[in-house]
C-alpha cells in the first residue's frame, strides 16, 4: 500500500499546480557564496573602522578526524572572507580544568569576537560545563544558556548556526513563512528547537516533532515547509511529503560504503517537493557562511555599533 501511495504523490507532485519549480534544488553551496559576498564585506568594513580582523578561534580538543576537517575548512572560511581563524589544537588528555581555564585566557583577549569549542569532547570532558564557560558575547555557536534565552524570548543576536542556515535557505528561496505550516522533525537544542523558535519568530505554525510522535508520517503531510534533523538516513520517504512542499534536509549520515545521505529519501522526496535541499551540498555549506556572520556580528555588537542587516 505504501509503494502505491508513494507512486500516486509522485504523480500529484510532478504536476502540482502546474508548477515547473516542483523538484527544485536549493543549492546550499550557492546560497552560501551569495551570503558569504555580504559577510566579507562587512568583514571589510569591520576591519577598517577598528583597524583588524574579526578574529574567530576554535578550540579542537583530541584527533577525531572528522572534527580535524570542520575546523580546517571554518579556518580556511574565515581568511577568505578576510577575518582571522584561528584552530588551537589541544591533546586529546587535557583536563577539564585545563580546557576552562584556556576558554577563560579568550574570553578576555578583546581580540577574540568569536569562541567555537569543536565538538564532541572527550569523554573525561563535561561538555555542559565547557560550552556555559564561553563569554555569551563570544559564543557564535549560540549555545549558551543566556543566548539561547535570548532566542526564546525574541530578541537572540547570536543563534544557532546551522537553523539560521535554514533560514537563510528559506529567504533566499522567497518561501512564505507567514501562517505557514512548518513540521520540524528533530528536538535537539542544536537544531530542533531553536529552528522552530526561529520560525516562529517569521509567524509560522510550528510543530515540533521526533522519532516516537504518533503517526509521524501523516504530521509530516501537513506540512507546507518540512525541516529533517533527525538524524536517521532516509527516515522521511516520499509520500510523507506534501506536493509542492519545501524540504530542508539537515541530516548528514555516512552509509557504510562511506557515500553521505540525509535524513530523507531523496530519490522518492524531489517527484514530489516544490523545493528540496540535497545532501551534501545543502545545508552543510550554509552552517558555515552563518558562523562566519555570527562573528561579525558578535564582532560589531562587542564594539558597541550597529550591525548591517545580512539576510538574503
Amino acid at each position: 500500500m505504501a509503494v502505491v501511495v508513494r507512486a500516486q504523490n509522485a504523480r500529484i507532485g510532478a504536476s502540482f499546480l502546474g508548477r515547473s519549480y516542483v523538484g527544485r534544488i536549493l543549492d546550499g553551496k550557492a546560497v552560501a557564496e551569495e551570503l558569504r559576498g555580504r559577510i566579507s564585506s562587512q568583514a571589510g568594513l569591520f576591519a577598517a573602522h577598528l583597524g583588524r580582523a574579526a578574529g574567530l578561534e576554535v578550540v579542537l580538543v583530541g584527533e577525531n578526524p572528522a572534527s580535524q576537517v570542520y575546523v580546517r575548512n571554518k579556518a580556511k572560511a574565515c581568511e577568505a572572507a578576510g577575518m582571522r581563524g584561528v584552530v588551537h589544537r589541544l591533546p586529546d588528555d587535557t583536563s577539564e580544568a585545563a580546557l576552562l581555564e584556556f576558554l577563560h585566557g579568550l574570553n578576555t583577549r578583546a581580540d577574540v569576537d568569536g569562541i567555537l569549542v569543536q565538538l564532541p569532547l572527550p569523554k573525561h570532558i563535561d561538555e555542559t560545563r565547557v560550552l556555559d564557560a564561553i563569554d555569551p558575547a563570544k559564543d557564535v555557536d549560540g549555545f549558551h544558556p543566556v543566548n539561547m534565552g535570548k532566542l526564546v524570548a525574541g530578541r537572540g543576536q547570536l543563534v544557532p548556526c546551522t537553523p539560521l542556515g535554514c533560514l537563510r535557505l528559506l529567504e533566499h528561496a522567497k518561501i512564505p513563512l507567514e501562517g505557514a505550516n512548518v513540521v520540524v522533525i528533530g528536538r535537539s537544542n542544536i537544531v530542533g528547537k531553536p529552528a522552530a523558535l526561529l520560525l516562529l519568530q517569521r509567524h509560522a505554525t510550528v510543530t515540533i516533532a521526533h522519532s516516537r510522535t504518533r503517526d509521524l508520517p501523516d504530521v509530516c503531510r501537513r506540512a507546507d515547509v518540512l525541516i529533517a534533523a533527525v538524524g536517521k538516513p532516509g527516515m522521511v520517504r516520499g509520500d510523507w511529503i506534501k506536493p509542492g512542499a519545501t524540504v530542508i534536509d539537515v541530516g548528514i549520515n555516512r552509509t557504510p560504503d562511506g557515500k553521505l545521505v540525509g535524513d530523507v529519501w531523496f530519490p522518492e522526496a524531489q517527484s514530489v517537493a516544490g523545493w528540496i535541499t540535497p545532501v551534501p551540498g545543502g545545508v552543510g555549506p550554509m552552517t558555515i557562511a552563518c558562523l562566519l556572520e555570527n562573528t561579525v556580528r558578535a564582532g560589531w555588537t562587542r564594539a558597541g555599533l550597529p550591525v548591517a542587516e545580512m539576510k538574503l
